[in-house]
């Protein structure tokens, strides 16, 4: 994606062609996941492709014969023949181009974190709220293998659950734009997908009161750990270290128990099951994170008119994670409750 042409390819002028899916911020992610699976599961449906540095959308719509690329996020947002957006620019913008698709009645895809702030999530929920289109988030992780394979385990279990991540995640320069002061730092950039992972395994009665109980060393957003304890007394611990190069990317370790299940996942790459005296070993040829089985699903709210997400899981995975950044920053625990209709407008 470090391409650049020394003269841009032109765009097409067929303007009636079936494709109708836009991309709006085209780094790695967009090209290397979001084209890639789109492609390889629906052949070329992507019409246009929108980055503010020119010569990344020049890229994907060369690769992946797109119609038109641009660096106007307007161009994508208000065409006419398209009806689904996969957002994947920098993390500020996630909810403001959600945002202005919902009211252009456009679904949309949501890459992580879907917002950075308490007002944007209020003007996105709104936005939910007036338009026809659809929301996914892009928490790929319960979408993978092993994600399904803990939440059927978990689903058969009776009472509290103890839940253990580490994390070991990649050191990013101190001038790095996730530090910028409006992107959200790492925990709403990085951390948000181990919260919602322990969101997901516990049950929706059980959830709340949630108290958010935070740990941190002087190093900002990089050497942290926060505990969680649900309202059934399920307690969870996500542990984020990021001290110098992980070569195989974000390495992450769970260690579960719930009733008589005991689980041990490695990355995404081996898992263990004990229930009592059975023993069962999952092994994945290459790690699976669910990224394929995401991208497939945001589709299918337009190919398959399929339930986006509800106004209530926007509302509590986005606050438990600004809420976690607030009790992280104040180095002071937090009790949050569950969505209500009378908290936004």
């Amino acid at each position: 994606m470090n391409k650049s042409f020394d003269k841009l390819p032109q765009n097409k002028t067929n303007k009636n062609t079936k494709k109708h899916v836009g991309i709006l911020g085209c780094g790695n992610y967009s090209y290397s996941v979001i084209s890639h699976y789109l492609k390889k599961n629906y052949g070329k449906t992507i019409r246009g492709a929108m980055d503010i540095e020119i010569n990344r959308s020049a890229s994907i719509f060369k690769d992946f014969n797109l119609d038109y690329y641009t660096a106007n996020s307007n161009e994508i947002i208000e065409d006419p023949q398209i009806d689904l957006i996969y957002i994947a620019s920098n993390h500020y913008t996630h909810a403001e181009y959600a945002i202005d698709a919902l009211n252009n009645d456009k679904s949309v895809h949501i890459e992580k974190p879907h917002v950075v702030n308490e007002s944007q999530l209020e003007r996105l929920i709104h936005a939910m709220k007036k338009s026809k289109g659809k929301v996914r988030v892009g928490f790929n992780r319960p979408a993978s293998r092993f994600g399904k394979l803990i939440e059927n385990y978990l689903r058969k279990e009776d009472g509290s659950t103890m839940i253990n991540w580490f994390v070991a995640g990649h050191e990013i320069n101190p001038d790095h734009w996730y530090f910028h002061d409006k992107e959200g730092g790492r925990i709403l950039g990085n951390l948000c997908h181990w919260t919602d992972f322990c969101y997901r395994m516990i049950s929706e009665e059980n959830r709340y009161p949630l108290r958010i109980i935070p740990s941190r060393s002087e190093k900002a957003d990089c050497d942290i750990s926060i505990t969680y304890v649900f309202g059934d007394g399920s307690i969870a611990t996500i542990t984020f270290s990021a001290k110098g190069h992980t070569f195989e990317g974000v390495r992450e370790k769970l260690n579960l128990h719930k009733g008589n299940t005991l689980i041990s996942m490695d990355d995404y790459e081996t898992m263990r099951v004990d229930v009592v005296d059975k023993k069962k070993v999952y092994k994945n040829i290459f790690r699976d994170h669910g990224h394929e089985l995401s991208i497939k699903e945001s589709y299918e709210l337009v190919s398959k008119n399929n339930e986006g997400e509800s106004i209530k899981y926007i509302y509590e995975t986005a606050d438990l994670f600004l809420k976690t950044k607030d009790a992280l920053e104040t180095q002071k625990e937090i009790t949050i409750k569950p969505y209500e209709e009378s908290q936004l407008y």
